[in-house]
């Protein structure tokens, strides 16, 4: 009502001004202007004379339309350069608006405007710059909520899509931020400028968060006033460190998570859970072991179950940020890992290649281990001890000759990965707090025995053919000789027993891990890296005489270990087939997470922690599997198998949904033996799990030995059958992936198995599963049609007639003509063969009595099969035969049927009109 008034009064208003005449100069009559007569005066004033008149008008609902117009005030202005300045003027006196709602409105406009200035940048050059981003920056800081608001999202949009300068963000934008962020500001204002900040760092790039958003973002961090900014730095913190980088974010932000993470308030530890995965990602692999994980572990054992909660679904995602990230893909076949490894191996020594640490790929390309550095007390001893424990934990041991044992050779146990270099061929060993890292070692050839835990290598780079015999004792009393005689003239380091001493911590950690590991010492290569440790343990308390008395010993019983004819044809492979324990786990992953993760399974973490955590565990297991490689699957296969039966069809639904990926992941020989009885279990299970492996059915049985993948087609049959007939999806998945098949089984098994699927399929209840199908039984006669037998594809033929041709229902004969309309468009068939099986067939439908089916004919002949060119060259009794029955066509009584008979095809899509009538006929 109080606007009713208002409008009314302006109403008033515009009468007294419009100047009505008193009297008329011929009667006494009284004339007052309609209200169409004052439409027609808005009508005949300019777009600025109408912005004015209604920017200045008391009614509010009057300015909020002038805010709404101004985008089209501009568009009609736009080719005078001065009415466009004019107009923006307007905008900046409508921006001191003392309403909040014209206020508002006015802001949800200037994205808009500001699009349309950047486009005619010509003939208004900087005009956002000067009139519409003060306007921005200034409502930051208005009174009103949704003002403010408002503003907020139109510059994150503006910054989105890069309309503001980048000096107009370091001087105007910027400042005005970090003013707000000031300890005196109010602290709704100081919130929402610190989550402004946040986001807008991502937009604005590396330099500028440095230098003008990240100190103040530190202080922010320990903002002691209020709670909500430290739990809104806390939530964007992972975004913060992805921009600035790994230097920045160790330097600076590492100190300012560590307080937030131990923060007085539960929300802001939560928020620290939750973005603790982009943090890991954004640090050094030293970093994250050392530090990070032990900080994880304290969120994980929060007092708040909030907190837990949160890190416990984060827990995957971190133990995923231990993968190496130089992996260089996935070989699923063990074989095809074989010869691309030790192609790529062969090819870096004899090339000579100078690597990084932080870049060089692995061997292992399952393997997810990352170098780690060590102090500077250790650094020369990691340089001499290494071991070759990669998947089988075979050992190679190459022998560079010419005429002689070469006196370079060197004891070398590897425990990580890391490459020789052009001036060192000594590959270095890393550890970090106690940890090492070991990869997946590479195993001989089948023909080749496995050798001890120790390898040896010349000083040089390169591959040397082998002498065919050498003398062991011969060349060991040699060995000696020379390396005796070179360390007293002091021209030649005895790499291999060079020990630097080791300080008493890191004594006590290895002891630590030799106890570790003493209770699996039935495992072989458990014991061969307890071995290996013990062996470090002791050199480093032996003097540098003792040192290289023993380095010589163990070259000696290292030799004497081994056959002759094994070490001769050695080749450096991969070999990911023995899934057994080949390192300790907390060499990759620190053992404390991946305890905590196992134990996400435990019925009690549901009633203490999460209802859904089981969920969580098996949404995660593919990202955990890919860092711990397949070499320590046992590690979580029973967690596996527990999360398969699990109570829940949710947490079954998550394994069922990434099987596939997991199968990858294991590579053929674990799929087959673990992987394939859990997947069997889900075809069995609830719609809502079979979906999981319905979907990613193909992608999975390619995967297996065609064997195997043969049993399946008994099973595909049951996937028709639903616990609710309405799922219609489900079956039009079904027909996608059936396509899809199509490329794994052969032509008998196709027309066996997979041909009675699709023609049940062709003749579902719902038009969309329909045409799925339509084109799978098209790809199917492809297929067929290829095949050696021709037996095949025209005994699917005749029974395409037989079942849909002559089917007494209308639907079953329209279905006939889309089929052969599918074979035409992909041509799955050769013209001849369709001419001779289906297009008299197909013809005889002329006279069918439903329309529907007539009018699909009609579009079949003139809008597809006209158009190939053995119809259009090729003179025979099948070109004639169409001829005719489209003229018969064009004279039907249906008028949809004459039309579509005799229009050309240029003039319509065929796949739409059929779309449109497969879906009239549902």
């Amino acid at each position: 009502m109080a606007d009713l008034s208002l409008l009314q009064k302006d109403l008033q208003e515009e009468i007294d001004g419009f100047g009505v005449d008193d009297y008329s100069s011929e009667s006494d009559v009284i004339i007052i202007p309609s209200a169409l007569d004052f439409v027609s005066q808005d009508e005949m004033l300019t777009p600025l004379g109408r912005l004015d008149k209604y920017a200045s008008s008391e009614n509010i609902f009057n300015r909020q339309m002038v805010a709404r117009s101004l985008l089209d005030t501009l568009k009609e202005v736009s080719d005078d350069e001065r009415d466009c300045i004019a107009v923006l003027e307007r905008v900046s006196r409508l921006a001191d608006d003392s309403e909040p709602t014209v206020r508002a409105e006015l802001m949800e406009q200037v994205p808009h405007i500001a699009m349309f200035c950047q486009e005619n940048r010509p003939s208004i050059p900087y005009a956002f710059s000067k009139y519409l981003l003060p306007i921005v920056v200034r409502y930051l800081a208005d009174q009103n909520n949704q003002v403010r608001k408002t503003s907020q999202a139109a510059l994150l949009v503006l910054l989105e899509q890069e309309l503001i300068e980048r000096y107009d963000v370091e001087t105007k934008v910027c400042p005005v931020l970090v003013e707000l962020t000031a300890p005196d500001s109010h602290d709704d204002v100081k919130t929402e400028a610190v989550a402004i900040m946040c986001k807008m760092a991502t937009m604005v790039g590396k330099d500028i968060t440095e230098r003008l958003i990240l100190p103040r973002f530190c202080e922010m961090c320990c903002d002691c006033r209020t709670f909500h900014v430290r739990k809104v730095c806390a939530a964007n913190f992972g975004d913060i460190c992805s921009v600035v980088g790994q230097q920045a974010t160790e330097e600076m932000l590492l100190p300012r998570f560590f307080q937030l993470c131990s923060d007085n308030v539960w929300g802001v530890r939560k928020a620290c859970a939750e973005c603790f995965m982009a943090v890991s990602c954004a640090t050094s692999q030293e970093v994250r072991r050392t530090k990070l994980s032990t900080l994880f572990i304290n969120l994980i054992s929060d007092p708040s179950r909030w907190v837990r909660q949160a890190a416990f679904q984060s827990l995957g995602p971190f133990i995923a940020t231990f993968a190496n990230p130089s992996s260089s893909g996935q070989f699923f076949k063990e074989e095809e890992c074989k010869n691309a490894e030790d192609q790529n191996f062969a090819e870096e020594y004899s090339n000579g290649k100078n690597m990084d640490s932080e870049d060089i790929l692995t061997h292992d390309v399952q393997s997810q281990t990352e170098l780690l550095s060590l102090e500077d007390d250790v650094s020369d001893f990691a340089k001499t001890l290494e071991t070759t424990k990669e998947d089988s934990n075979s050992v190679l041991v190459h022998y560079q000759n010419e005429t002689c044992f070469q006196p370079e050779m060197t004891l070398r146990c590897t425990l990580s990965p890391e490459p020789s270099s052009e001036t060192a061929d000594e590959t270095e060993q890393s550890f970090d707090d106690g940890s090492v890292t070991v990869p997946p070692a590479p195993a001989l050839n089948s023909q080749e025995n496995s050798l001890s835990e120790q390898e040896l290598y010349n000083s040089f780079h390169f591959w040397r053919t082998p002498l065919p015999e050498i003398d062991i004792d011969l060349e060991l009393q040699e060995t000696a000789e020379i390396l005796d005689s070179e360390t007293q003239e002091g021209k030649q380091e005895v790499v291999a027993s060079a020990y630097p001493n080791i300080t008493m911590a890191k004594r006590r950690e290895l002891e630590e891990m030799i106890e570790n590991l003493e209770p699996h010492m039935d495992d072989p290569d458990v014991k061969a890296q307890v071995e290996v440790l013990s062996a470090a343990l002791r050199a480093s308390g032996l003097d540098p005489l003792e040192e290289a008395t023993t380095g010589i010993d163990k070259l000696a019983d290292c030799q004497s270990e081994l056959r002759i004819k094994d070490q001769l044809n050695c080749k450096l492979i991969q070999d990911d087939t023995v899934p057994s324990l080949n390192n300790a786990v907390e060499d990759i992953v620190p053992q404390a997470l991946l305890d905590q993760y196992l134990s996400m399974t435990d019925p009690s973490r549901a009633q203490t922690v999460d209802t859904e955590i089981a969920k969580h565990c098996a949404f995660s297991l593919p990202g955990v599997a890919l860092t711990l490689g397949r070499q320590n699957w046992h590690c979580l296969k029973d967690t596996y198998e527990t999360l398969a039966s699990d109570m829940q069809w949710k947490v079954r639904r998550t394994l069922a949904f990434s099987i596939h990926e997991l199968a990858v992941i294991l590579g053929d020989q674990l799929t087959a033996g673990d992987l394939v009885p859990v997947f069997n279990g889900f075809l069995k299970d609830l719609d809502e799990v079979r979906i999981g492996v319905l979907k990613h059915l193909h992608d999975f049985l390619k995967l297996l030995h065609p064997d195997k993948r043969r049993e399946y087609l008994y099973q595909l049959q049951e996937f028709l059958v639903t616990d609710n007939s309405r799922n219609w999806r489900f079956r039009a998945e079904l027909a996608e992936q059936l396509i899809l098949l199509l490329d794994l089984y052969t032509a008998r098994d196709i027309y066996d198995y997979l041909r009675p699927i699709a023609l049940s399929l062709c003749s579902d209840k719902v038009s969309s599963v329909r045409w799925i199908s339509y084109k799978l039984v098209s790809d199917m006669v492809k297929k067929l049609s290829n095949a050696p037998s021709p037996t095949f594809v025209v005994d699917l033929m005749n029974e395409l007639v037989e079942r849909f041709c002559r089917c007494p229902k209308w639907s079953g004969r329209q279905a006939f003509v889309f089929i052969c309309q599918t074979i035409i468009e992909d041509d799955c068939l050769p013209m001849d063969q369709f001419a001779e099986y289906l297009l008299p067939h197909l013809l005889h439908l002329a006279s069918d009595r439903v329309p529907n089916v007539r009018v699909l004919l009609a579009k079949t002949l003139r809008q597809t099969l006209l158009e190939k060119e053995y119809f259009l060259i090729c003179v025979s009794s099948y070109q004639e035969a169409v001829e005719q029955t489209i003229v018969a066509l064009q004279m039907d009584n249906d008028s949809d049927v004459k039309y579509f008979a005799s229009v050309h095809p240029a003039s319509t899509k065929i796949a739409e009109d059929a779309m449109s009538t497969a879906s009239s006929t549902y």
